[in-house]
Parts: C-alpha cells; structure tokens; sequence
C-alpha cells in the first residue's frame, strides 16, 4: 500500500519564495528527519520555495536521498493586489471554490494543481513519498479528500505538519 507523507513546512522568515527558515525552523527541521528516522522513505518532491526545501534537507541528506522540485506544489498566489482584508478574502475561498481575486488562483485550480502531483505519486514506482508543500496549498488538498476540512482547520495547522495518505484516506500524524 502507498503511503504518501504530505508535510507542511517549518517556521519561515516569511512568505516570499527566497524566505528562509527562522532558527526554531531550522531545529524543527532536524526534529521532523528524527520523526521520520524509522519510516521507509523512497522519494522526496518538494516546493521549489526555499523554506520547504530546508524543511526536508536534514532528512534528504540524512538518507542520502534527491529532492525533486515541483513549481505545481509552490504556494498559492490569493492575488497580486495588496489585500489589507486577506484574512477574510481568503475565507470566501474556501466557500466558493471558483472565486478568484485578480492575479490570483482560484481554490479549484490550486486543488488541480496539487492533486495532479498527488495522482503522479500514485502512479510511480515509488511506494513512500514526502511531498513538501505550503499551508494554503495543502489544505486544499486535505479538503479534496476530507470535504470537512475548511478554512478553520487550515487557520489550525502548525509549521510544520504532517499528514498521511494512504488509500484516499488522511491520518494527522505530527502534533507539536
């Protein structure tokens, strides 16, 4: 049975692609390679963002394993406008799956985005994966697959997170 690990980075700098991990990011980092010490790990695809790559680089470099970047796990742009309210515009998102701000991407074509990764993995030799992602991105993803995760589950995920999918069902597997 695959098993596929979807982890949700550790403490960032802040949300531009170059944002690095804070130091607490960084040890997060280290403890999330012990919590995967004893699990069989065959590939690693990750956000080509600087603070998701740094998340699974202890655990890479620990099994000796390459990361794969992939620009449809990037975090999902809500819009290229300054949005004082995004707090609040971003909740709509989660009720109206169509809706998209200028510059941005709906919530359907970010779900599309992660799940074609999702349906690559199921699809590959490979019967363990990590796929490193973004908050935003990931619990679009958790809602493909658990239509009750919302908005206010996503406002609950910790940096990082992680969660397992296995036979189209998820299982919260860290808790900090």
């Amino acid at each position: 049975m695959k098993k596929i690990y979807l982890v949700r980075h550790c403490t960032a700098e802040g949300q531009e692609a170059g944002a690095a991990l804070t130091e607490v990011g960084h040890q997060q980092a280290v403890d999330l390679a012990a919590f995967f010490e004893s699990r069989k790990i065959d590939r690693v695809i990750s956000s080509p963002f600087k603070r998701a790559i740094q998340t699974i680089e202890p655990l890479t470099t620990r099994l000796n394993i390459e990361i794969e970047t992939s620009s449809k796990l990037a975090e999902r742009v809500l819009s290229t406008q300054n949005m004082p309210d995004w707090f609040e515009r971003l909740r709509v998102t989660y009720e109206d799956f169509e809706l998209k701000y200028e510059g941005g991407e709906s919530s359907r074509e970010a779900t599309n985005r992660i799940v074609e990764v999702v349906d690559g993995v199921l699809k590959a030799d490979a019967e363990n994966t990590i796929i490193v992602t973004h908050g935003g991105l990931l619990s679009l993803l958790l809602h493909h697959y658990d239509n009750n995760f919302g908005f206010e589950q996503w406002a609950k995920l910790t940096n990082p997170d992680v969660y397992l999918l296995t036979s189209g069902k998820l299982e919260r597997i860290w808790e900090t």
